[in-house]
């Protein structure tokens, strides 16, 4: 009869059990494959908890990998992710390259709790310093790695679900909304630059953007192969960007657009119209000719003055010298002038476009086809906040109505008061 092994205390041991000399309980086992795995506890009763799970992952048809690391499955990733645009596809790459290769990807994928995840992401808020956006990126591109665990039974569950959400209630995060232009800083700012000796040359791409809501890549993509100035009409097809393409090297490529929805015809306002004119002549004044060919695309509309495609960096750079110098002018002619330029972006152009189309009453799917959006729920979402002087305008109109309903009321009141009081004296004679 085999003796039974035990431990220091006499307790008997099952089968793959073990007493070390180091005073640490180990058990052992082969999985499907025949590959043997070993785990390590102080006490006895710890290692059976441990082995509960092991015994639970077995049924459940959960892989147990020791060494695989969170890194590992991101290589995995790597190598199976599809349908991802490369600018984006190489963003994510080097956010998690960047973020989570050297901290939490280091960490054994079955040791991986959804506590260690949240402690994480608090680390890069606390100690890191990072916006709620950049979190969200990093989040993004993790949780998707995490994801192809789960599917591939490496793991249960993926320990990053719903961490990102609590951690910004936990912290009251919110994502600060992108504010428009009201119509007079919209005029101030194209006023400006039309009578600008310095800036001039930036009036068609800016006059474009406002007057379109042209995302900045579909903007600076433009050729003049896809403007049509007789029918006024634009087509907007491809997007121009600019990423690291995975090699350390930044350069331009061309996308298809963003969703289906982006490929769209947008019929040009006259302000847009005189703007693409005012660049072509720009150009043949001074002799410019677009020299950039990006994937076969060539002859774009809005260059430099190397005759290469504008970049979102440099035209960014470009608002803020231009809001700089106007609000200076202002101010040195009137100290206490209410009306200057606030601080905003390419996007905040867009973001502009949209909101005159909503103050002017511009039906909502109109809206979010001129803006190339899939879901109209984005629309809503994006520019249902719209400007206090239209919720004001809106306000006094329902005000203005209000009151003329209300005299209507009393003016039918007072005329059936006298119907009443005649017919009563009718029947009184």
């Amino acid at each position: 009869m085999t003796e039974k092994r035990v431990d220091k205390n006499r307790v008997v041991l099952k089968s793959g059990e073990s007493y070390r000399s180091d005073n640490r309980y180990q058990y052992r086992w082969s999985d499907d494959f025949g590959k043997r795995h070993v785990i390590y506890a102080r006490t006895l009763t710890e290692l059976r908890e441990k082995e509960k799970i092991v015994k639970k992952n077995e049924l459940d048809g959960i892989k147990t990998n020791g060494h695989m690391t969170v890194n590992d499955v991101f290589d995995l990733w790597c190598e199976v992710k599809r349908g991802l645009k490369d600018n984006t596809f190489q963003n994510y790459k080097y956010m998690y390259k960047q973020f989570v290769h050297d901290s939490i990807g280091k960490k054994r994928l079955i040791n991986l709790k959804k506590s260690d995840v949240k402690k994480y992401y608090n680390n890069l808020v606390d100690d890191q310093v990072m916006s709620a956006a950049t979190v969200d990126s990093i989040h993004t591109v993790l949780h998707q790695v995490l994801d192809i665990a789960v599917d591939d039974a490496l793991i249960r569950v993926n320990p990053s679900n719903n961490v990102l959400k609590e951690i910004k209630k936990a912290r009251n995060f919110h994502q600060e909304k992108r504010k428009a232009l009201t119509i007079q800083q919209q005029e101030l700012f194209l006023d400006y630059l039309k009578g600008h000796k310095t800036y001039a040359h930036w009036y068609p791409v800016f006059a474009v953007m406002i007057g379109t809501g042209l995302r900045v890549g579909e903007a600076t993509g433009l050729r003049w192969c896809d403007i049509d100035l007789e029918e006024k009409m634009i087509s907007v097809n491809h997007t121009l960007v600019y990423y690291s393409h995975g090699d350390h090297h930044c350069y331009f490529g061309v996308n298809t657009p963003k969703t289906t929805a982006s490929k769209r015809d947008i019929p040009m306002m006259e302000s847009v119209k005189e703007a693409f004119i005012m660049e072509k002549k720009f150009q043949e004044e001074f002799g410019m000719k677009s020299k950039s060919v990006v994937d076969g695309y060539k002859d774009f509309i809005f260059i430099n003055r190397f005759g290469d495609v504008q970049h979102l960096g440099t035209l960014n750079k470009a608002l803020r010298r231009i809001i700089r110098d106007c609000n200076d002018e202002i101010l040195n002619k009137d100290p206490y002038a209410e009306l200057t330029l606030p601080k905003f972006s390419c996007h905040s152009l867009r973001h502009t476009f949209a909101t005159r189309m909503v103050e002017a009453g511009v039906n909502m799917k109109v809206i979010q086809d001129m803006l190339g959006h899939t879901d109209i729920s984005t629309t809503m979402n994006i520019y249902a906040d719209v400007s206090k002087e239209l919720m004001e305008r809106e306000m006094k109109t329902l005000e203005s109505h209000l009151t003329e309903v209300s005299l209507n009321m009393t003016d039918e009141c007072q005329e059936k008061v006298m119907n009443d009081t005649t017919d009563t004296k009718t029947d009184t004679i």
